[in-house]
């Protein structure tokens, strides 16, 4: 039994649809198909119910799931850890929501590096789907996120909730319609809802982008206005090149942990979150102060 075919078999399960799977996993369709095929053979039982709208796992399948989910994650697990240097004794790896790097990677690698100094730390960055994939894969110890979704065996709690403000690289009160310069930052769907409340007469933006920090590398060498995290951005207010836009709404982001409810090892796990949340209160009390 191949470790791809149980992949192929949870992304199924994940997506309710073999052409959605083999889009996820960058294989066709039949490949997809194939190994699903070669799982029931070997097995001697129907694992999906093919319907014109999906596929929907049959009992087998729901027996199924959770076996193969620990497989896949023991080998990733036992993959990663193979590939250790002698010195280290275990690796833990954190998946960050891609507009949240500089903020909270940097703090949070230093307080592992000395909570943890036997530890091989990863951290990667991206969207929150695919975070929620490879941390139900094994391939994430935890995982900040935007959009969590529950899923078997994982435990969601709420990280921290930040603000988002309008500021400018000119002194300014809020205006309505299109505005010359203004940068729009995609923040996720919550705020993407807020900001068209707020705004509803506002046209389609000349520039939008998906990273906060290409919006604002780009409005201080260009000028211009955006909204960004409020303690990403408060240096530069504090050195007079961002001003807060007068009057504009203010919007709340929030984010989430999520993290294995039986990790490999529980005290790493502690000491990884106890990181986090110094990180994350710390940057509050800066936030704060600066006010």
């Amino acid at each position: 039994m191949n470790i791809e075919h149980l992949r192929a078999f949870l992304e199924v399960a994940e997506t309710g649809s073999f052409q959605l799977a083999a889009e996820k996993l960058h294989v066709t369709q039949s490949t997809i198909s194939a190994r699903i095929k070669t799982l029931e053979e070997r097995l001697n039982r129907l694992l999906y119910i093919r319907k014109r709208n999906g596929a929907v796992l049959t009992s087998a399948g729901n027996h199924l799931h959770r076996h193969a989910l620990t497989a896949v994650q023991a080998w990733e697990r036992a993959r990663q850890e193979i590939a250790l240097p002698d010195d280290f004794t275990g690796i833990f790896s954190l998946g960050i929501q891609i507009n949240h790097w500089n903020n909270l990677a940097p703090p949070w690698l230093q307080w592992m590096e000395q909570g943890a100094p036997h530890i091989a730390t990863r951290v990667i960055s991206d969207y929150s789907d695919p975070l929620m994939r490879m941390l139900r894969d094994g391939l994430l110890d935890m995982a900040i996120l935007y959009a969590p979704q529950q899923r078997p065996n994982l435990y969601i709690e709420k990280f921290m909730e930040e603000t988002i403000i309008l500021v400018s690289t000119e002194p300014r009160g809020i205006e309505v319609g299109r505005v010359a310069g203004y940068v729009f930052v995609d923040w996720g769907d919550d705020f993407r809802a807020q900001h068209s409340l707020a705004f509803p007469e506002a046209s389609i933006p000349r520039l939008s982008v998906g990273l906060g920090s290409v919006g604002l590398e780009h409005i201080l060498k260009y000028g211009g206005s955006g909204y960004f995290l409020e303690n990403s951005v408060l240096p530069f207010i504090e050195e007079g090149k961002l001003h807060r836009v007068e009057d504009a709404p203010v919007f709340l982001r929030p984010t989430y942990l999520g993290y294995p409810e039986t990790p490999p090892d529980l005290s790493l796990q502690a000491i990884a979150i106890h990181g986090l949340k110094k990180v994350a209160q710390s940057l509050n009390q800066k936030v704060e102060v600066s006010r």
